[in-house]
């Protein structure tokens, strides 16, 4: 029997828990970490306080860690836009809770995780969920787009660390591409001067260009079992759907 196991941050709903249920379903154990930790299989952590959340995080991968895998996959999914709008306008502790959803928490959890399974000599992979705001400025998106940005290239030079390591995790950057969640409804309910954008998200809504959770799911399952893909990539879903 084969022993496969899945850990992710943000997986409550939207692309993180099609990425649970269907990796569920092919009968990996699957352990994931979010606020609201709706599931049996869910720990309760407030990623906005990434100092409280990593002593939580590390004692729950700790019995995972004491165990044989065949394979291992991280996924840091969990991401906030709010506060949307010209950073100059917005109040500190909303920004700095931004800050340290978006861009503390996953580096701290990525090290966790890693740190958890290092020794482990079997396949393992680590998926940063980006964006394409990583690579594109957009005016009311400055700390999302920088945070994206940010963890974009902390994944780069991580997978030039593992690189040298006996046991190396392969660290991968993934583009998911417009998905229908209630990120996009957020984005559709912002107003034009906190984001100049909105017009443009809510045309694709209409026009039907948002995947589903699921169909991204399958095509990040796919893009993980593709052995061409090296660590320290940026790959997009678009390239590996059905």
């Amino acid at each position: 029997m084969t022993n496969r196991l899945l850990v992710l941050s943000g997986g409550s709903r939207g692309l993180g828990l099609a990425l649970a249920s269907q990796y569920r379903a092919l009968g990996w154990e699957v352990l994931e970490f979010s606020r609201s930790a709706p599931h049996p299989w869910s720990v309760k952590v407030d990623l906005s306080d990434p100092g409280a959340a990593d002593p939580l995080v590390r004692a729950a991968l700790a019995p995972l860690a004491a165990r044989a895998w065949d394979e291992i996959l991280l996924v840091a999914n969990a991401g906030v836009l709010a506060p949307m709008g010209p950073v100059s306008g917005k109040d500190p502790a909303a920004v700095l809770a931004n800050i340290h959803t978006n861009y503390a928490a996953p580096v701290m959890f990525m090290a966790a995780a890693v740190a958890a399974f290092q020794g482990h000599a079997c396949r393992k992979t680590l998926l940063n969920i980006s964006s394409g705001a990583a690579q594109r400025s957009l005016p009311g998106w400055s700390l999302y787009c920088g945070a994206k940005a940010g963890l974009e290239h902390f994944v780069r030079t991580l997978a030039v660390e593992q690189a040298a390591l006996p046991h190396p995790v392969r660290a991968i950057n993934i583009n998911p591409g417009v998905i229908d969640t209630d990120m996009q409804a957020d984005i559709r309910a912002a107003s034009a001067e906190d984001f100049p954008a909105v017009g443009a998200f809510i045309q694709r809504k209409n026009a039907g260009e948002l995947r589903s959770p699921a169909v991204v799911a399958a095509a990040i399952a796919r893009m993980v079992a593709d052995d061409r893909l090296e660590g320290g990539a940026r790959a997009a879903t678009e390239d590996y759907l059905g």
